[in-house]
């Protein structure tokens, strides 16, 4: 894999009729998780990217596309993310199948986590896909 895992927070989203999928991350010179749970900077990520939709919900609202499974953090390597991940972003954006976005980024990944928070508790780092 990547000797630099990229690490990356998206939201598969939709705005009046239109798919969103803003996104993220930033590069990181070691492992990003310790016994498979994300660090500190995940929660940077989110919070970055969860602010930036909070801001576009002045164009209208804004609605989650997979329920809990709409809000990702994962663990790329960084040649795929430059060479691969624009092309089936924009596949997905323009109408592809919800499922070719999440087995791609399924097959890509080092690790993954979907993101969940409830009142009055940090959020929860949920290991993804969840295992059967």
């Amino acid at each position: 894999m990547a000797d630099a895992p990229y690490l990356v927070c998206l939201a598969l989203a939709e705005q009046a009729g239109k798919r969103l999928l803003p996104l993220a991350g930033q590069s990181q010179p070691g492992a990003t998780a310790t016994a498979g749970t994300p660090g500190a900077l995940a929660k940077g990520l989110a919070l970055e990217l969860l602010i930036r939709l909070w801001q576009r919900t002045d164009q209208g609202a804004i609605a989650r596309v997979c329920g809990m499974e709409s809000l990702l953090l994962l663990e790329l390597p960084l040649e795929w993310m430059s060479a691969e991940l624009p092309s089936l972003k924009a596949a997905w954006i323009n109408g592809g199948p919800t499922e070719d976005l999440l087995s791609g980024l399924q097959e890509h990944m080092v690790q993954g986590w979907c993101l969940s928070m409830a009142k009055y508790e940090e959020p929860r780092f949920t290991p993804w896909p969840a295992k059967i």
